[in-house]
């Protein structure tokens, strides 16, 4: 009997999401668990394997299944390992596709977090029909899939696409980023980076906002979005602050790549018009005449982990 599905993983530097996937592209199923949990990777995939069962097992077994297909931080497509994830525990190489097959009894296919995404919002939403798009996740971290000519694009190496580690600053007091550099776009537009930035000014001033009613230290890019809902300028400020450095930073890769459109996925899109309005502003204020009001800058139109766990999913089909 032909097999019917095959399982997509979305796994996040918080959250893992695992789900069914039939092949017209349909999510049947999902779980999750906190990838942050568990520090050694053999922990964090019996766990994984554990919540698996509890959907797999109403569906026939894992022998309905053709493979795996997930979207990793830092994953390699080419050799199937996690090399350098800056947001996971795990050391500098894991085997991970290798781990996965032994573990689960499917073959396993893997590729980069921020890839997965854009495969599949190719084939599932906003950039259906779209040949050149890049694909921008905002959550824990910056990551960022390129679609040229339909065709993902990995590099000679398998780590193409690494724009979220691009410079923003090049200031000796640039926000230090997990990666070692300083100054990279991660640090100022992720929502981890929104959070810092309402702490150093909480910190730094004596302006009136909402948000010295939190404890400094663990302020987080919702708390900004529910203080701007209520009119908070600071919180207003930040969104202004963090969305005119990624619109800045984004004119320079619509002049790299000249893409249609640019999808914005992840925690921070929840942040609505707050951010993607100093985003769009920043974007036609400092990209070339030639692209200027050209470029379509979108939310993902998926539901939230549906981009990465579809277009994880898709690697599992022959």
């Amino acid at each position: 009997m032909e097999k019917p599905y095959v399982l997509g993983l979305d796994m996040g530097g918080t959250n893992s999401v695992l789900g069914i996937v039939d092949a017209r592209g349909h999510v049947l199923a999902r779980t999750s668990i906190k990838t942050q949990q568990y520090p050694k990777i053999n922990d964090y995939i019996n766990a994984l394997y554990a919540e698996a069962e509890k959907i797999v097992e109403p569906v026939g077994g894992f022998e309905m299944f053709r493979g795996i297909g997930a979207g990793v931080p830092n994953g390699n497509y080419y050799t199937g390992a996690i090399q350098g994830a800056m947001n996971l525990p795990w050391g500098p190489y894991v085997p991970f596709a290798e781990l996965m097959t032994e573990k689960f009894g499917l073959p396993c296919k893997i590729t980069n977090d921020a890839n997965a995404a854009a495969m599949g919002e190719m084939t599932y939403g906003a950039a259906k029909g779209m040949k050149d798009f890049i694909m921008i996740t905002l959550g824990t971290g910056v990551g960022s899939g390129i679609v040229i000519d339909g065709k993902v694009v990995y590099g000679h190496d398998g780590f193409a696409g690494e724009l979220g580690h691009t410079a923003v600053s090049y200031d000796k007091d640039a926000r230090q980023c997990n990666c070692g550099k300083k100054g990279c776009l991660e640090a100022y537009c992720s929502a981890t980076g929104v959070a810092r930035s309402a702490k150093e000014i909480v910190s730094s001033s004596k302006k009136k906002t909402l948000l010295r009613n939190l404890d400094v230290d663990n302020i987080t890019s919702k708390d900004v979005f529910d203080a701007a809902e209520q009119g908070d300028e600071v919180a207003k400020e930040i969104f202004d602050f963090t969305g005119t450095v990624l619109g800045r930073k984004l004119a320079d890769f619509v002049e790299f790549s000249a893409p249609e459109a640019i999808i914005l996925f992840g925690g921070l899109t929840k942040s609505g018009h707050w951010i993607l309005d100093p985003v769009v502003k920043a974007l036609n204020d400092n990209v070339l005449p030639l692209w200027r009001d050209k470029v379509k800058v979108m939310f993902s139109d998926l539901k939230e982990s549906d981009a990465a766990v579809l277009g994880a999913s898709a690697l599992a089909w022959p």
